[in-house]
């Protein structure tokens, strides 16, 4: 059973012969009973208070298993995302080295082309210049027939197209293509 200050104060005890000071008794009971209830009142504020405090290391605690999570959540997603990055760089730089790949071969295939393209182009070179050498050749040689039969031939004025037997001969050795265009002159 509780005693609450209103107990104290209104607690009445039995007179006993030689007992106690009424006055004194009573003086004590109501310093008990105003102690008392500042003690109470100091511990409903106390209880208070700690309903308070709990009531807020509880938030806390919520808050801080809300911030794990999150954080967790958090580490989480980044280590998913560091992940995704690094995928997709390596997707990238697979299809750069490929592209790269692509380009350094259709570079070696034009190169190699351009080259046997410049071979081709010195060997037509070469054979034009020997067929306009060989050309040259054949109008120096007829030239230096005419020349020849130029000596040999009468000057009666003419200018002698006609060549002989022996001079055709010449003239075939020389440039054996030419010897239609002399006949035909």
């Amino acid at each position: 059973m509780k005693i609450t200050p209103l107990d104290i104060e209104k607690q009445q005890f039995r007179r006993a012969f030689r007992g106690y000071s009424v006055n004194e008794v009573d003086t004590f009971l109501d310093l008990v009973a105003r102690e008392y209830e500042e003690a109470l009142r100091e511990n409903i504020e106390v209880k208070d208070e700690l309903k308070r405090k709990t009531a807020q290391v509880d938030e806390f605690r919520a808050r801080e298993e809300a911030l794990k999570e999150t954080m967790v959540t958090a580490q989480k997603a980044t280590a998913e995302i560091k992940d995704a990055a690094r995928k997709e760089a390596d997707i990238i730089m697979a299809r750069a080295e490929f592209q790269a790949e692509k380009v350094i071969a259709n570079a070696h295939d034009r190169m190699v082309k351009i080259l046997d393209d410049i071979n081709e182009l010195k060997r037509q070179r070469a054979q034009w210049i020997a067929h306009i050498e060989g050309i040259i050749e054949a109008h120096k040689k007829l030239l230096d027939i005419q020349k020849t039969d130029a000596h040999l031939a009468r000057d009666d004025g003419a200018n002698v197209r006609y060549l002989g037997p022996k001079q055709a001969e010449r003239a075939a050795e020389a440039a054996p293509g030419q010897i239609e265009e002399t006949k035909k002159a």
